[in-house]
């Protein structure tokens, strides 16, 4: 099974920018997209952006779209979160999950990564 590690987290100050990386382990046969999630403390997991593993199609959250930008690099097995102009909301833990292509949901998850924003 693919395994999922995010890194690029850390602090930064509002306006800056943060560059995640997720790499996928033991390949991605089988897997459809990948995207990434964010979660902050007393609040729901939200949706931020995938990409389509064949073709390299995007989408984003509407509020999101524009200063974050999805990529993936299938040789290297890896996808990136580019984040700009970051806002003290955006704070939260940010975690890189994959959606089989034989399932409706993500279903393979990795263990996050935190992103803290001062104002």
């Amino acid at each position: 099974q693919v395994q999922l590690v995010e890194s690029g987290g850390g602090l930064v100050q509002a306006g800056g920018s943060l560059r995640l990386s997720c790499a996928a382990s033991g390949g991605t046969f089988g897997i459809a997209n990948m995207g990434w999630f964010r979660q902050a403390p007393g609040k729901e997991r939200e949706f931020v952006a995938q990409v389509r593993w064949s073709g390299g199609s995007t989408t984003y959250a509407d509020s999101l779209m524009g200063r974050f930008t999805i990529s993936r690099d299938n040789a290297k097995n890896t996808v990136h979160l580019q984040m700009n102009n970051l806002e003290p909301e955006d704070t939260a833990i940010y975690y890189c999950a994959a959606r089989r292509v034989t399932v409706v949901q993500y279903d393979i998850w990795g263990q996050g990564t935190q992103v803290t924003v001062s104002s």
